[in-house]
């Protein structure tokens, strides 16, 4: 069991960071100063997991509106500010982290400045270092497997040798297209505030917090 895997891959927000809630709000009031209204259950159900682009064709499929050029900019600032006072790690992923005997890396649709303080906000930069890969690297975003496979392929391990760990549709689709292990994670406060995964969507196990996936890396022998 201990040779069954040898990388597990981390999404970022909702996996490691408590961020989605966060990022939807400041989504949801950046777009409405542009008098572009969008609910916060449209976030839920169609933006994440999703790059920015994919996330702003979504707002143009529903509401017919472009947003001007800078918007990125504008609400990645505006949701730093807020990252800064009120960003938190997932409750036990620190423990998970400092416990696994495999490497480990990030593979996030969010963007590498995004990415890079979420996780020093939080404390967690120092378990990844050079090894965060975003959206930006590949043709393809989530649920397209390029992402993990590029992550993958840079370190050298098997999809099939490879655990992701996800929150979103998105993310698990893109997992189990690379041929990858697919593990859900829920216990996001995104998941309290009414985001939900169809039950079609394919994954291999779901936990609803991060001592239980530690506790299933210690039967594996990865931790």
């Amino acid at each position: 069991m201990s040779n069954a895997f040898s990388l597990v891959i981390f999404d970022c927000d909702g996996v490691l960071i408590d961020s989605e809630t966060l990022s939807g709000s400041v989504m949801v009031d950046e777009l409405a100063r542009l008098n572009i209204k969008i609910d916060l259950s449209v976030f839920f159900s169609r933006m994440v997991g999703r790059s920015f682009e994919q996330a702003m064709a979504t707002v143009r499929e529903l509401t017919g509106q472009m947003v001007p050029d800078g918007f990125k900019d504008s609400f990645r600032a505006s949701l730093l500010v807020r990252f800064e006072t009120e960003l938190k790690p997932i409750s036990g992923i620190v423990e998970l982290l400092s416990s696994l005997h495999v490497p480990v890396c990030v593979a996030t649709s969010s963007d590498p400045v995004r990415a890079a303080r979420s996780l020093e906000v939080t404390g967690l930069s120092r378990f990844f270092i050079d090894r965060v890969f975003t959206a930006s690297l590949v043709p393809n975003g989530k649920p397209a497997p390029d992402l993990f496979l590029h992550a993958a392929q840079v370190l050298s391990v098997e999809p099939s040798r490879t655990i992701v760990i996800e929150d979103s549709a998105f993310g698990l689709m893109a997992a189990k297209a690379a041929g990858m292990t697919a593990w859900h994670f829920t216990g996001g406060g995104h998941f309290k505030g009414g985001y939900e995964v169809a039950p079609e969507i394919l994954r291999d196990q779901s936990f609803s917090s991060m001592t239980k996936v530690l506790a299933e890396a210690r039967h594996l022998g990865i931790a």
